[in-house]
């Protein structure tokens, strides 16, 4: 049974919902998941709360909660503890009923009725507004604050009274505001140095491509970009060297943003996987305008062609007959363009 299970990921769809979340709901979203984890399952006796308890259960309340709430109640007279108590109130009634409803499969519950869960939401019973106010200045804010220079860090020496506070985070806010370019350069320092040292240190593959573009793009969309013209340089740096070899080829396909999958089923000769690649990119020539992508991948579809020309089997009527319908709807596409230019 466990070689035959899988798991359903909704891990892209969350990324674009988090990312349509107001700035009021994604601080919320990182106080109940640090208070969540530092507060309730660390401290607990016995850890087994925390492996039927995670993560996932607070981005499954947020993401109810931003559907179902109004707006006002983020924007009217924000007040970041008692959004945060309301929310603990309606994952406290969850748990009791053990009902809690994923948020993308309607039949599918995350909680059930075990032991474990009655002492989380008991937990969750005993944390009221002043012991959440408490944790937030105490260790969330002064958390921030070590994050400044000592000179800010220090005013929470003393936060006796409510102004000696309010003026210590109006003085964390502005420094983080003040920062938030330099430490924004600091990655992209890092990213335009690290980048071409990786790229041109450990060769590109197509499963490497994915990776990187992947994750860069989930920094920001920018560095993503900043990788494909460097992936592409070290491309064109290597073809003198080595020729324009399969691998390098796929490459540049999935830079270019194609997916041109290199599993070859056993009965599928060389020259068959060669034309299916070239079929796949000629597909999106016809709806594309001209660009330096375009132009790469008009070229990518010649050599894909003349490699199933040069395959062994290639000699076969249906292959040789096949390439050649191919040139011929290639040149038909280029014609058009042409034209329409």
């Amino acid at each position: 049974m466990g070689l035959c299970q899988h798991r359903l990921s909704f891990s892209r769809a969350e990324i674009v919902l988090i990312n349509s979340w107001m700035p009021v709901q994604q601080i919320v979203y990182h106080i109940l998941r640090t208070c969540m984890k530092s507060e309730l399952l660390a401290n607990s006796s016995n850890n087994s709360e925390a492996r039927v308890f995670n993560n996932y259960h607070i981005k499954t309340l947020m993401m109810w909660a931003c559907e179902l709430k109004s707006n006002s109640f983020w924007t009217s007279d924000v007040n970041l503890v008692r959004i945060c108590m309301e929310l603990l109130r309606i994952l406290t009634i969850w748990l009791n009923n053990a009902e809690c409803q994923h948020y993308f499969i309607t039949d599918c519950n995350l909680t059930d009725n075990s032991f474990h869960m009655k002492i989380i939401a008991s937990q969750l019973t005993s944390i009221d507004e002043t012991l959440l106010r408490n944790w937030f200045v105490n260790y969330y804010i002064r958390k921030c604050s070590m994050l400044c220079p000592d000179t800010v860090s220090h005013l929470f020496s003393d936060v006796s009274t409510n102004i000696k506070l309010q003026n210590a985070i109006s003085t964390i806010v502005n420094c983080r505001i003040n920062s938030v370019m330099k430490d924004l350069w600091y990655v992209l320092y890092i990213a335009e140095c690290g980048i071409p040292h990786s790229v041109f240190r450990w060769s590109l593959t197509v499963r490497s491509c994915i990776c990187w573009t992947t994750a860069l793009a989930k920094m920001d969309i920018r560095v993503s970009v900043y990788f494909t013209a460097v992936a592409f340089l070290h491309v064109s740096c290597k073809i003198p060297k080595i020729g324009f070899t399969d691998e390098l080829m796929d490459v540049l396909a999935t830079l270019a943003g194609q997916f041109v999958s290199t599993l070859r089923h056993p009965s599928q000769c060389s020259s068959e996987l060669s034309l299916s690649k070239a079929a796949t990119l000629m597909k999106t020539l016809e709806r594309k305008p001209y660009s330096t992508v375009r132009l790469i991948e008009i070229e990518l579809s010649k050599a894909y062609l003349h490699t199933a020309l040069r395959c062994k089997e290639s000699d076969s009527d249906s292959i040789y007959c096949l390439a050649n319908v191919y040139t011929w709807q290639f040149c038909t596409i280029l014609r058009g363009n042409t034209r329409r230019r």
